[in-house]
């Protein structure tokens, strides 16, 4: 039998958020260094959410319909990497909007077709995916935290090195990864509209979309809505890691989780965590115990409820189906949602105030509870899967 290639996995998810971990709190600082407007900060930014909506599916329906996934993986972190690289040396709007597409267009195509491949290698120990994936959020804590502290001690201009580096170690870990046959299905896979036609998988899609629509006011106005109650940017950190130590916490139990509770249970569970979090969130803020409490959920808003929805879309999307099952299930969530939560708070945020504006948020939670509740049945959870169960 063939030996679980675990730090190699484990290295590539490392990597791949540690890179988030570096880019996403920081590089608007480095724009604004370079004097561009807020409107043009938002504007590079938004690419990387936007290239989710598009580029995931596009490489999931190449990997199912041509097979050679590790090429297509390994293309994206070359690509992903020339493309940051011209940030080296453009310094204006058109060019840096043009690299900043190029490189979201590429890097956003290797995780779907990743876990696809961390999938098939587990094969019978899906229990085991948890605890590859919690390297992802070790990667983001560790690079937060000295990227941090790295540009209180040089120029802006370091950013660049730090994220080069970390998108070398992906790529890196990409020409290590190994190829593995796909799963096998049981019987012919359907066709992907068929497969969303079942009111369990496009109620799933839905929620996720919902889900990453609820996470965006607090990815962009978070820090800004702690800051303005008085917590020092120090507490702002601290908090910023609590939540994702809270989500390894999860990850690192998430297979007794799965073993005790349904599918359909533990989603409902993430779902109502997220409605009472961002209520707690946008009226709460004054409290620092709350807040703790509320970084905390996000152990259920993002790492069992990922965990879940990941593996439940591995289960749906029988045999060379899979590639785009899970780029579907990324660009739906984390492309269209997110930048639907993005866009809906920053328009709010104005005009309402943080305390509607996460209010608004929890509505998007109870919206995806209520589709779990209405359409995702624990009797088939695995049944057209050929799985005794779909959570490992």
């Amino acid at each position: 039998m063939r030996a679980l290639p675990y730090w190699r996995l484990s290295g590539y998810y490392f990597f791949h958020f540690a890179f988030i971990g570096a880019f996403s709190p920081y590089f608007a600082l480095y724009l604004q260094s370079l004097n561009f407007s807020a409107w043009d900060i938002g504007l590079l930014m938004s690419q990387m959410q936007l290239m989710r909506v598009f580029g995931p599916n596009l490489w999931g329906w190449l990997a199912d319909r041509h097979g050679h996934r590790m090429t297509i993986i390994r293309l994206a972190g070359v690509v992903a990497l020339a493309g940051f690289s011209a940030f080296f040396w453009l310094d204006r709007l058109p060019g840096m909007l043009l690299a900043m597409a190029l490189l979201a267009f590429f890097w956003s195509a290797a995780l779907p077709l990743v876990e696809v491949l961390t999938f098939d290698h587990l094969r019978e120990e899906r229990n085991r995916y948890s605890r590859i994936r919690l390297w992802g959020s070790i990667g983001f804590i560790v690079t937060v935290l000295l990227v941090g502290a790295l540009l209180d001690r040089v120029a802006p201009s370091g950013l660049l090195w730090a994220c080069w580096i970390i998108l070398l170690g992906m790529l890196a870990c990409s020409l290590a990864l190994p190829e593995t046959t796909a799963t096998p299905a049981a019987g012919e896979a359907p066709p992907i509209a068929a497969i969303l036609r079942q009111p369990r998988v496009a109620a799933l899609m839905a929620a996720c979309f919902a889900m990453s629509a609820a996470h965006g006011a607090f990815y962009v106005f978070y820090s800004i809505h702690l800051a303005a109650h008085g917590y020092s940017k120090t507490a702002v950190g601290l908090l910023w890691s609590l939540g994702v130590l809270a989500e390894i916490g999860v990850f690192l139990v998430m297979a007794r989780l799965a073993r005790r509770f349904s599918l359909r249970i533990i989603l409902l569970a993430c779902f109502a965590a997220a409605a009472l979090r961002f209520l707690l969130m946008g009226w709460g803020v004054a409290s620092p115990a709350l807040m703790i409490f509320v970084q905390l959920l996000h152990g259920l808003t993002f790492g069992a409820y990922h965990a879940s929805a990941i593996t439940a879309v591995q289960a749906w999307f029988p045999g060379r189906a899979q590639g785009r099952g899970q780029a579907l299930y990324s660009s739906l969530s984390f492309g269209a949602g997110g930048l639907l939560g993005t866009l809906i708070s920053g328009h709010t945020w104005d005009a309402w105030g943080a305390g509607w504006t996460f209010s608004l948020a929890a509505l998007f939670g109870l919206l995806g509870f209520l589709l779990v509740w209405l359409w995702v049945r624990e009797a088939d959870e695995g049944r057209r899967a050929g799985q005794p169960d779909s959570v490992p």
